[in-house]
């Protein structure tokens, strides 16, 4: 989380949109998949898909208004490809997944690396064939920008110097964490110790001043103080379930169902959907993790595997109506903006990603290799 803040108050991230943005001149909604890819790097140095969502609303938003492109479309496509913060790693909720069902964090980020490229792929995919098929939706060929009434405007004038300075900014972020953690150099504590490091010198030599680094620090007391009481507090869910006999009766009651194993992951889901209506990302895991990854490897799946399925479907849940935090926070975020842009309008143009992170979840049930082929490679 730390990092995170630092590389998003040090600019890195809108110098690299910028930079996208401007190489894809050529190519229909630029301005759309340039998003997505931002997000999926920004993905790579925090681990919260809220926090891409707010980022990405400030800085892209206003500039896919200013090139005309639908409202619902725009803020569709932030919301969705917001999710790949939590599926590519590093990512708070694969931590909190790692420590609940006691597996290796280090495997479940490796697991996430694929599930998380063939997602932005396939969101870039939409995006590009929406463009193609209704350009209306992306500024029907609109060459001009449109004045608005925002003083938040972003441009293409970004050097090439900026761009290559915050991109290597960010893979040596990137490589240092992630590579430490893979080949054993720390664990993934100290992994973060080491990139909020890092993320700070980023800060400091792109001119990050004392006022936002007291700001990051805060932010983050205030976002990671409940996620350490709800750690707590699972702790004693976990033990109540098992001195109760509650999880081995859940249990039996999966497997002696006589249900069909793709079945009973369909179930989980559809419970990870309806739990995603109503509440946040980390507090489904912590009720339903521990219960349904036991359950997942007796029916014979790989748990890794098992476990980047739960994020996809526990992010897709954020996107779900009618208490969607992600759309919440994309709404939250532009109303300085655009404050007469309904929720509703955003529900519905991010259920086109919400589709496609199920047909993800999919071809991970049916090919599992896809998120168990890199932790193959580097864990034996």
């Amino acid at each position: 989380l730390l990092m995170g803040e630092f590389i998003g108050k040090s600019g890195s991230i809108t110098d690299i949109y910028r930079g996208i943005n401007k190489g894809l001149k050529k190519i229909p909604g630029r301005l759309a998949i340039a998003t997505v890819i931002g997000n999926a790097l920004f993905s790579f140095v925090t681990g919260v898909s809220i926090a891409s969502a707010a980022a990405f609303s400030r800085i892209a938003y206003p500039e896919m208004r200013r090139y005309n492109y639908h409202k619902g479309f725009a803020l569709g496509t932030i919301a969705g490809s917001s999710c790949l913060g939590m599926l590519i790693p590093p990512s708070v909720l694969m931590i909190v997944w790692g420590i609940l069902t006691e597996k290796s964090i280090g495997q479940i980020f490796a697991a996430g690396v694929f599930p998380g490229l063939l997602l932005m792929v396939l969101f870039i995919i939409y995006v590009f064939s929406m463009a193609l098929i209704k350009p209306e939706l992306v500024g029907a060929g609109t060459a001009t920008p449109v004045e608005t009434d925002s003083d938040e405007k972003i441009d293409d004038d970004v050097s090439t110097g900026q761009f290559i300075s915050s991109l290597i900014g960010i893979l040596i972020v990137i490589a240092a964490v992630l590579g430490g953690i893979v080949f054993g150099v720390f664990t993934p504590t100290e992994g973060a110790g080491a990139g909020a490091f890092i993320g700070l010198v980023l800060g400091l030599l792109k001119g990050m001043r004392y006022k936002d680094i007291i700001d990051s620090i805060l932010s983050v007391g205030r976002t990671s103080a409940p996620i350490l009481l709800l750690l707590v507090t699972a702790a004693l869910y976990s033990r109540t379930l098992a001195m109760t006999g509650l999880a081995n009766a859940i249990e039996s009651l999966f497997i002696g169902s006589g249900m069909d194993p793709w079945m009973v992951i369909s179930v989980m889901v559809i419970i990870w959907f309806l739990l995603g209506m109503i509440i946040d990302s980390i507090s489904i895991m912590l009720l339903t993790a521990a219960i349904f990854s036991p359950i997942a490897e007796k029916l014979g799946y790989d748990p890794i595997a098992f476990a980047i399925i739960g994020i996809i479907a526990i992010e897709a849940g954020l996107l779900t109506p009618p208490f969607g935090l992600l759309v919440y926070t994309v709404k939250s975020a532009i109303e300085g903006i655009d404050p007469d842009m309904s929720v509703m309008t955003i529900f519905i143009s991010s259920t086109p990603y919400w589709m496609i992170m199920l047909l993800s979840m999919v071809l991970i049930i049916n090919f599992p290799e896809i998120a168990t082929y890199l932790p193959g490679i580097l864990f034996n």
